[in-house]
């Protein structure tokens, strides 16, 4: 699954650039952690939940992270209006790796309206709204900028619990402005505190990148007031066209 970019004075290494990702990516992270701090319990426990405070990363052959807030104007758990807004950014390599090597950088954002329907089994979600885009190509003595577009971007979600003890989820997310489309599926069973199962995914945009993922899963899991979401498996990109390990992290926080 959200640029400052860095000047290739005399060209750079291409541990260079994945350092550099790894770093773009490390204070994301970093942001959305400091964003969903605790508030004091006891005022917390006097409102309704209104808000959720929420980082992600994922890092493999791509690397991309992501945070933001998911806004209710009643509670979350009744049926309502609800509101998202998401900002992010990714790097990967272009062109299969081959040389002189080429990183495609990437920064996004979205101010999505929607609605929830809340039952027994679960929660359905679906959103849609502007969203913008902003790219760059950067190698060796070479430095790119890409138009900024701006698009429609939808996005739709299920959390179901098909018994007191499983869980499922969905989420589909289609956008405009980068021609891409995204989907994962989730199943968990409740084991030591968490949601533990197998996942899948699949990610394309108008460039023809590819990426296909699947994996094991941990969801749900509560430590000092925070909500954690780790995966790890094996990822298939193209043009790469190679199989390679992925690990990702989600982090929540509800206000």
């Amino acid at each position: 699954m959200s640029n400052r970019l860095p000047s290739n004075e005399g060209g750079r290494h291409p541990a260079t650039f994945r350092r550099i990702a790894v770093r773009y990516t490390q204070w994301w992270l970093l942001l959305a952690i400091v964003a969903g701090l605790p508030r004091d319990r006891a005022r917390a426990n006097e409102a309704a939940l209104r808000a959720v405070l929420f980082g992600s990363m994922e890092a493999g052959a791509s690397t991309f992270s992501a945070s933001g807030a998911k806004l209710v104007f009643d509670r979350f758990d009744r049926d309502g209006p609800v509101a998202l807004v998401t900002a992010g950014g990714g790097v990967r390599l272009e062109d299969g790796g081959r040389a002189p090597t080429m990183m495609r950088f990437t920064a996004l954002g979205a101010a999505l309206a929607g609605y929830q329907f809340i039952r027994d089994w679960g929660a359905v979600t679906v959103f849609a709204g502007p969203e913008a885009s902003w790219e760059s190509l950067s190698g060796p003595g070479f430095l790119q900028a890409l138009p900024l577009r701006t698009g429609l971007r939808l996005h739709g979600e299920v959390w179901a619990r098909p018994t007191e003890t499983t869980l499922a989820t969905a989420t589909v997310i289609l956008g405009s402005a980068r021609g891409d489309a995204y989907a994962r599926l989730s199943w968990g069973t409740a084991l030591f505190g968490a949601y533990l199962g197998p996942e899948a995914a699949v990610f394309s945009d108008r460039t023809d990148y590819r990426k296909w993922s699947v994996g094991l899963h941990a969801t749900d899991y509560a430590m000092g007031g925070y909500r954690f979401r780790l995966s790890a498996g094996c990822q298939l990109e193209t043009p790469l066209n190679q199989w390679s390990p992925y690990i990702s992290l989600a982090i929540w926080n509800t206000l």
